[in-house]
């Protein structure tokens, strides 16, 4: 048995595929949040998914990056747990700031460039820089983002720093969204 392993889609997800994933994640979502696995509460959670998905299908053309595969569910995990952690890490490192007499901070906008190609990429991406604290995405341009920095730190290394901002999340992304 030959289990198909590359990405279904070559530009863009089929319409029917979206609206799938959109109810198959919505029925994923309702399960865990009811914690129940009772024929009625299933079904339930499977209508309003559909439902939801159904209309919400215009916006579901955003899905279009996502690469769907059977290692989809691992990959994605994954990266939350690397997202958990490095949010975790810079809340501390942020309260180490605030709580610190001298406040160490350097804020400057910096030009990050990505290798996200799909707009669902780029915006996990985005999001993902502006959710850990000290960072915020102030514009999104094709492959650049321009990210506010609390501490761009020492001139010698801000070059390999800045890329590096991006670069932490890209290569667990890249894993499961182009």
């Amino acid at each position: 048995m030959h289990i198909e392993t590359s990405p279904i889609n070559d530009s863009s997800l089929p319409a029917w595929r979206r609206l799938a994933l959109a109810t198959v994640l919505g029925w994923a979502i309702w399960t865990l949040m009811t914690g129940s696995l009772g024929w009625q509460e299933l079904l339930a959670g499977l209508l309003v998914a559909a439902l939801v998905s159904f209309l919400a299908a215009p916006q579901l053309a955003l899905l279009d990056g996502l690469i769907v595969r059977w290692s989809l569910p691992w990959h994605a995990l994954r990266y939350l747990a690397v997202f958990l952690a490095a949010l975790l890490r810079s809340n501390l490192d942020m309260a180490r700031r605030v709580l610190s007499p001298a406040l160490p901070i350097r804020p400057e906008i910096v030009r990050v460039p990505t290798r996200m190609r799909s707009d669902f990429g780029r915006l996990l991406l985005a999001n993902s820089i502006t959710l850990t604290p000290g960072t915020l995405t102030v514009d999104l341009e094709d492959d650049m983002l321009e990210v506010h920095w609390i501490d761009v730190g020492e001139e010698s290394d801000r070059e390999q720093r800045t890329q590096a901002i991006a670069r932490y999340f890209e290569d667990y992304l890249l894993e499961f969204v182009e």
